[in-house]
C-alpha cells in the first residue's frame, strides 16, 4: 500500500531534510517557509557553476553547457551595469522569442538586483509601449522583431535596447547588437541582495483592459521553485515504481513562452535548480516536439492541455519513440477528463499531470499527477504545507469542505503586489491571502476542484484573454452599438474567443472586417474566432449588465 499524501509530505519535510519547514516573518506575515530556500536568484544561478561543461540548453542545433550559459550571464550582467548604468531596483525588459539569450538576460538582470520585466512577445506596438512606459524599463533585451515593433516607444521613452540575433541590416535608433556589446570573460558585478528585494514583473491582463505588472521578490520565486521540488520528492516517495522506471536523466522540453510564469519559473528555473537539460523549441509544432522528445530523451513534458492533444493526434505519434517521457502534463487551462485517460493509456511510461498555478503564485499551486490524477481527473490536486488554500464566501469567511466559493491562497510564493497599482493590490491581496478570482471546492482529502472563473476571462490554449479588453477594441469600430465577448468550449484550445454584436441602425459589418479591426489593436490570440450579429439589443439584467451566460448558452445550444 503506497503512502498517503499527508504521510509522504511529513516524511519529506521532516527536520534535518532538504525540505525542512520553519516559521518565518515575511513582509509582516508569519508564514511557513522552506528552511533551505536560496537567499536570492543570484545564489541559485551561482550554484550551477559547479556543473561546468554539462549540457544545459539545447536550442535547434546549438548546445549550451552550464559553463557557457553562466559566462554569458556574467557578460550581460556586466554590460547592463557598465554600459547602461543599471542599478539595483532598475527595470530591465526582456522581449523575444524563446532563445537561450532570454534565459541569460533574465539571470543577468536579477543577479545584479535589477527587476526583470517579462514582455509578451505577441504584443502589438501599442501593447509593447504600454509595458515599457508602465514598468519604466531603462533597457530592453530583445530580438530584432521586438526592437522594430518597439522603435517608436523606445524613442518616446528613451529606452535603450540590447538586440540578440540581430542579423544584417540597420537597427532602430537606440539599439545595440548583443555580440558587439558584451565581453565574454567579464566577471559578474558585485551587489548585495535581500530575499525580499523585487526580482520580477510579469504582466497579467486586468478586467479594465490594461495589463497589471505582477511583482515578485527573490523569496517568492524561489519559494515556488522549492515547492515544486518538494512536490516531486513527495510523489517519488509515494510512487517509487514510477521513479524506478525512469532510465534517462531528467530532461524538460520548453513548449510554452518564457514570458509566461510556467515557462520561466516552473520549467526553466526548475532546470537550473535540478541540473536538468532543457530542450527549447523555436515555436510549438507537435511533429518537431515528438522529434526532439525522441532525439533528446525528454522525460518531462510541460505544456497546456492543447499541446498534449496535439501530440496524441499527430500522424507522427506512433512513429516516434516516446518511452523516455515519465510525465506528460502542465497547466494553464483545465484538461478534459478524456485527455487524462488518453495520456495515461497512450504513453508507455508517461503519466498525466496538471498544476493549478497563476502568475500571482509564481506558477506554484495545487498539483495532481499519476494515480491520483487518474483517480480524480477533475481535480487540480493538493499543495505542500507552505502554501495554504481556503474556500471563502463573498465576505471572505472560510467555507466547510465540499462547499463552493472563491479560492484563496497564502504562502511565501505569492507576489507582493501589482506594480504602481495599490488599489488593484489591495483588492487582490487581503491580510496576506491572495484572492484567485476562481470558484472551486475542496474535498475531504484536501484535493481542490476549480469549478468556474469569477473573473471575466477566456483561457485560450493557456493564454489569458480578458473580455473587457477585446470588447474595448470592438467598440472602437464605428458600426458597433454594443458587444459581448465570452469563451466557448473548444476541443483542442480549451476555449475560443467568441462575441455577439449588435450594430448601429443602418450599419453593416462582416466577420472578416471585424477580425481585421481587432487584430490591428490586439495580439492575434485575442481576436474572436466565432462572431455572431444580433438584430436586437443584447439581453441585460435589471442593472443593465449584458447577460453573457444567456449569449453563451445560445451558442452552445
Amino acid at each position: 500500500m503506497s503512502m498517503t499524501h499527508e504521510e509522504a509530505v511529513a516524511a519529506v519535510t521532516a527536520p534535518g531534510g532538504m525540505f525542512e519547514i520553519v516559521d518565518a516573518e515575511v513582509r509582516g506575515q508569519r508564514l511557513k517557509v522552506f528552511k533551505h530556500t536560496p537567499p536570492s536568484l543570484r545564489a541559485l544561478f551561482d550554484a550551477t557553476r559547479a556543473r561546468g561543461e554539462k549540457v544545459f540548453l539545447v536550442y535547434e542545433d546549438e548546445q549550451w553547457s552550464f559553463a557557457r550559459t553562466m559566462e554569458h550571464v556574467d557578460a550581460v550582467a556586466a554590460a547592463l551595469v557598465e554600459n547602461y548604468g543599471i542599478k539595483k531596483g532598475d527595470r530591465v525588459a526582456i522581449a523575444m522569442r524563446n532563445y537561450p539569450e532570454w534565459i541569460t538576460a533574465f539571470a543577468a538582470a536579477t543577479s545584479v538586483g535589477a527587476i526583470a520585466v517579462s514582455m509578451n512577445a505577441w504584443w502589438t506596438p501599442d501593447e509593447m509601449a504600454y509595458g515599457l512606459e508602465d514598468s519604466g524599463a531603462k533597457v530592453m533585451v530583445c530580438d530584432r522583431e521586438r526592437a522594430e515593433r518597439s522603435a517608436d516607444a523606445m524613442k518616446k521613452f528613451g529606452t535603450r535596447a540590447l538586440v540578440v540575433r540581430a542579423g544584417d541590416g540597420e537597427l532602430p535608433a537606440g539599439c545595440d547588437r548583443m555580440e558587439e556589446t558584451i565581453s565574454l570573460g567579464t566577471p559578474m558585478p558585485a551587489v548585495d541582495l535581500d530575499p525580499d528585494d523585487d526580482a520580477t514583473i510579469l504582466y497579467t491582463s486586468g478586467t479594465t483592459g490594461f495589463p497589471k505588472g505582477a511583482v515578485s521578490t527573490h523569496r517568492a520565486v524561489l519559494s515556488a521553485l522549492v515547492s515544486f521540488g518538494c512536490g516531486a520528492a513527495t510523489n517519488a516517495l509515494r510512487f517509487p515504481k514510477q521513479k524506478e522506471a525512469q532510465k534517462d536523466p531528467n530532461c524538460f522540453i520548453l513548449t510554452v513562452p518564457l514570458f509566461h510564469v510556467t515557462g520561466c519559473v516552473a520549467v526553466t528555473l526548475s532546470c537550473f535548480v535540478s541540473g536538468a537539460k532543457l530542450v527549447m523549441m523555436y515555436k510549438w509544432n507537435a511533429e518537431r516536439a515528438l522529434e526532439l522528445i525522441e532525439r533528446e530523451r525528454v522525460t518531462n513534458f510541460v505544456g497546456v492541455p492543447t499541446m498534449s492533444w496535439d501530440l496524441l493526434e499527430s500522424p507522427d505519434f506512433a512513429k516516434r519513440d516516446t518511452t523516455s517521457l515519465m510525465s506528460v502534463g502542465g497547466g494553464g487551462a483545465p484538461a478534459p477528463p478524456e485527455l487524462v485517460k488518453r495520456v495515461d493509456s497512450s504513453f508507455k511510461n508517461g503519466r498525466p499531470g496538471i498544476g493549478y498555478g497563476m502568475t500571482e503564485t509564481n506558477a506554484y499551486g495545487p498539483q495532481n499527477a499519476g494515480d491520483d490524477y487518474v483517480r480524480k481527473p477533475s481535480s487540480a490536486g493538493t499543495t505542500v504545507p507552505t502554501v495554504e488554500m481556503r474556500i471563502t464566501d463573498p465576505d471572505g469567511n472560510t467555507l466547510p469542505v465540499g462547499e463552493v466559493g472563491e479560492i484563496w491562497f497564502r504562502g511565501p510564493n505569492l507576489i507582493r503586489g501589482y506594480w504602481n497599482k495599490p488599489e488593484a493590490t489591495a483588492e487582490t491581496i487581503i491580510d496576506g491571502w491572495l484572492r484567485s478570482g476562481d470558484i472551486g471546492r475542496l474535498d475531504e482529502e484536501g484535493f481542490i476542484y476549480v469549478e468556474d472563473r469569477a473573473k471575466d476571462m477566456v483561457i485560450r490554449a493557456g493564454e489569458n484573454v480578458y473580455c473587457a479588453e477585446v470588447e474595448a477594441a470592438i467598440y472602437e469600430h464605428p458600426s458597433v452599438y454594443e458587444a459581448a465577448v465570452f469563451g466557448l468550449p473548444h476541443e483542442r484550445l480549451g476555449e475560443e474567443v467568441a462575441c455577439t454584436i449588435h450594430l448601429k441602425a443602418g450599419e453593416s459589418l462582416d466577420v472578416e472586417t471585424l477580425q481585421a479591426h481587432v487584430r490591428e489593436r490586439l495580439a492575434g490570440f485575442k481576436v474572436p474566432t466565432q462572431v455572431a450579429f444580433s438584430d436586437e439589443q443584447l439581453p441585460r439584467n435589471a442593472s443593465g449588465k449584458i447577460l453573457k451566460r444567456d449569449l453563451r448558452d445560445a451558442w452552445v445550444a
